[in-house]
């Protein structure tokens, strides 16, 4: 059945026929194993073209070379090896007919000295990348020799695996390291004029297309506007994207618009949550109506009405959704099949990049089936034992996915929920007006729930016979925490919790000093909240540096209101006690470092941040009447079987707890208990 839609109509990129205008672009989710796409990855991108789209990009940035050492899990693509890894990947991706690139590059100073083999980090000249903090030698002629060859070798590597084309990174890398005169202080040939500063990429671009002959596609991610006063024009970025757009040597321009150099000014170009969606897109038409030449664009396009916009009006080629994918990959299929509300929305809170840059891996904040995909099921199978009564008690984050999945394996489910709205920490976190996207977290799980017919009771504060009086097979007590004080010698009755300042049930005082030990959001958006109040504060943590529980990217706008705020930052100092003193508070502060050291702070008001305790009430007076007494056999949780022991005999009903009626943990983690526990029953 032919579709009307922007959306789906094919697009054909020289011999390449995309059945769809839909692509995810090159990022790395940092799934690599020693460098190699192995099956976490595989299956990472297999789901995607499970879900329908036309092109996935892999790789954020394979390295082409040994000086380029990988800075967040990036694929070698300088070591024959991952020639049968690409090869399985573009395989599993080809079965659903979508088309598979990769992105090559030399990361330049985008990275350090101090990893893998220790080799310099150079780049155009020797200017200092402050996300990265290495000082980059000058490269030299033979440097530019042999990078040029490992480029070539690089793509005969990904054309071997038939992979469908490459895309080179000019984005913050070596080679728009050349392009702009904030990175390229040269006086030789590759410096001074456009011609020179592009003598560099000319050089690579030949030395491919002679590699992989004329029929390979190949593509160039560049930035065509560094939006900052030392870089790369508008201007020149542009004439550089009509002179790239008319060598014959690519064939699609994929845009971006920024700099990357530093979390603040990544933030504008990869926004967060409460920051302007799509904000590059016209910048990116501009662009294709200059060039007249196939654009590709990706920034910040989470919704498909943006994206079938961004397609109808002519701005681009190939739309990107890159993060909208991680947090569901089915959104090409879920619009084929009439189903596009029942996508699950990206709400912009860059947990997946966050983790990135923080050293770890790439998961959506409430899709825990990404980049688990080998254990974790996006597409819930019903289930083949006999139907049971799932009770779920609390409607948290948690809550709602532990009882979606286990209806949606054919399971009868009843939500019991003290207040009388779901949402739990998520819709108190989304008090700050700034993350109230993050609702749709809670949303898109009442939805599904309404659709799946599951009872949602509100106001019904559940004790041991409410749940009883449900006859349940299975019990899942989702109830959450209380928020709890720091550690303090005096003073417990006299601070107030983060919890408070943001329902809004206290209201900041003229001067306060807030404590965090605990690192993430929920202080940090306290003290957005007291800071945009208007009063003064002072923010102290015992960390070396302040809420490292959040990464960078999130870090920026709230730095961005301290600053603005004139907010007080003070590390690597406790909060010992609290005492009254007339109508103020005395803090006490200590340190960890100097013992004996002592400092105090005058302040009408000490707001606190400790994480929570499990409201476990329920939980403790139902285990000893449950069959597997609250026990689970982590072993086979991880590893396959029955995960909850026989225990008592004459127990009625399995019972478990997850997130946080667990211990203090976050968003991600009670979805993540929610569906793999869920997906057990």
């Amino acid at each position: 059945m032919t579709s009307n839609d922007p959306l789906l109509q094919p697009y054909q990129l020289k011999h390449l026929t995309l059945k769809n205008r839909v692509m995810s672009t090159s990022h790395e989710p940092a799934y690599s194993e020693d460098g190699m796409p192995k099956e976490r990855y595989r299956l990472y991108h297999a789901e995607k073209a499970k879900g329908g789209m036309a092109l996935t990009m892999t790789a954020g940035s394979a390295i082409v070379s040994r000086d380029s050492p990988a800075a967040f899990g990036n694929l070698h693509v300088y070591d024959d090896r991952i020639v049968p890894w690409l090869a399985e990947l573009a395989d599993a991706c080809h079965e659903h007919d979508c088309k598979v690139m990769i992105q090559i590059t030399h990361l330049g100073r985008r990275t350090g000295w101090n990893k893998a083999d220790w080799l310099p980090v150079l780049s155009a000249s020797p200017v200092r990348e402050p996300a990265h903090r290495a000082f980059p030698k000058t490269i030299e002629a033979w440097d530019i020799e042999r990078i040029v060859a490992d480029y070539a070798s690089a793509a005969q590597r990904c054309q071997a695996a038939g992979l469908d084309g490459i895309e080179f990174e000019s984005y913050g890398h070596l080679m728009d390291g050349f392009w702009s005169p904030a990175t390229n202080h040269r006086d030789d040939e590759f410096g001074g004029s456009l011609d020179n500063r592009l003598r560099f990429t000319d050089m690579v671009l030949d030395a491919v297309r002679t590699a992989v002959g004329e029929k390979f596609v190949v593509g160039i991610r560049m930035v065509a506007d560094e939006d900052f006063e030392k870089g790369l024009s508008k201007e020149e970025g542009v004439e550089i994207a009509r002179r790239l757009a008319n060598s014959g040597k690519v064939d699609f321009l994929n845009i971006i618009r920024g700099s990357i150099e530093t979390d603040a000014a990544l933030t504008k170009v990869i926004p967060v949550t409460g920051m302007r969606s799509s904000p590059h897109l016209d910048f990116a038409g501009e662009v294709r109506a200059a060039t007249k030449f196939p654009t590709f664009h990706a920034a910040r396009i989470s919704d498909v009405a943006t994206a079938r916009h961004a397609i109808a009006t002519g701005k681009l080629d190939m739309v990107g959704m890159t993060r909208a994918h991680i947090a569901d990959p089915y959104i090409v299929k879920k619009v084929m099949e009439g189903r596009e509300h029942e996508i699950r929305p990206c709400v912009g809170a860059t947990y997946c990049l966050d983790r990135i840059y923080e050293g770890g891996e790439a998961l959506c904040v409430h899709n825990a089936a990404t980049g688990r995909e080998a254990t974790i099921p996006h597409v819930i199978a019903k289930s083949e034992g006999p139907t049971k009564k799932v009770v779920v008690v609390g409607a948290g984050a948690g809550g709602l996915e532990a009882a979606r999945v286990a209806a949606e394996r054919g399971h009868e489910v009843t939500v019991l929920e003290a207040s009388s709205q779901a949402g739990g920490q998520v819709r108190l976190a989304t008090q700050n007006p700034r993350r109230k996207e993050l609702i749709g977290i809670i949303d898109w799980r009442l939805a599904e729930l309404d659709r799946l017919g599951v009872e949602i009771r509100y106001d019904t504060w559940a004790e041991k016979n409410d749940v009883l009086a449900l006859a349940p097979d299975v019990v899942i007590v989702a109830t959450g925490g209380l928020p709890q004080n720091p550690p303090l010698t005096a003073g417990d009755n006299l601070v107030t919790s983060s919890w408070d300042i943001m329902a809004g049930s206290v209201k900041p005082a003229e001067n306060v000093l807030l404590y965090d030990d605990n690192g993430g959001h929920q202080g940090m958006g306290a003290a957005e909240l007291i800071a945009n109040s208007g009063a003064k504060l002072e923010l102290v943590s015992p960390e070396r540096f302040f809420a490292p529980e959040m990464g960078g990217l999130n870090h920026v706008p709230y730095m961005r209101a301290f600053h603005e705020k004139g907010v007080t930052v003070t590390i690597n100092t406790r909060l010992r006690s609290v005492r009254r003193d007339g109508n103020q508070l005395i803090a006490e502060l200590a340190s960890d470092f100097a013992d004996g050291w002592r400092a105090e702070r005058r302040v009408d008001q000490v707001v606190v941040e400790h994480g929570t305790a499990p409201l476990d009430d329920l939980y403790l007076s139902l285990k000893p009447l449950s069959k597997n007494g609250g026990a689970i056999d982590y072993e086979r949780l991880v590893n396959g079987g029955d995960i909850f022991p026989q225990r008592n005999q004459e127990g009625g009903f399995v019972v478990f707890r997850i997130g946080d009626a667990v211990a203090s943990r976050n968003i991600h983690a009670a979805i993540y208990d929610g569906i793999r526990f869920g997906i057990r029953i």
